[in-house]
């Protein structure tokens, strides 16, 4: 089952470099904002969308299976519908690498079963929650 208690959340927070899938380039979105905020407080933020070159002075990856650094969380800003394919690849990363053992679904955003089967892999999964709400109501 997803986490959603208060110890598993802040556990999930204790990461240090967390790939956005769907990191955007464009202030005032929350997927610029939320890594934004992320950045501020500590953590390493490698962006992870195909159409930029680089997001929040980080380099920008085409996809997390580019990102060479280890990577503690995946923090996921895609539809709904994409989740299954990216969770399939957070799924092939921790298997090949043993990292990303964390899948962060940010709120508006869930799959079920794609959660489940990663789970059933080993990966903890959020869904519907926004990291920065989340950080600020435990860490804050």
């Amino acid at each position: 089952m997803p986490i959603t208690d208060d110890e598993g959340l802040d556990r999930l927070l204790d990461a240090d470099t967390i790939a956005v899938i769907g990191c955007s380039t464009t202030p005032g979105k929350a997927a610029h904002d939320v890594p934004a905020y992320l950045q501020r407080n500590g953590y390493r933020v490698i962006p992870v969308n195909p159409f930029a070159d680089e997001v929040l002075g980080e380099a920008a990856y085409d996809e997390l299976a580019d990102v060479e650094a280890d990577v503690d969380l995946v923090d996921v800003f895609r539809p709904s519908e994409e989740v299954p394919e990216i969770l399939d690849a957070v799924r092939e990363r921790h298997a090949a690498r043993g990292d990303a053992g964390a899948a962060w679904l940010q709120l508006g955003i869930s799959h079920d079963e794609a959660a489940a089967d990663a789970e059933s892999d080993g990966i903890e999964v959020v869904q519907d929650r926004c990291i920065k709400v989340e950080h600020g109501r435990l860490r804050g």
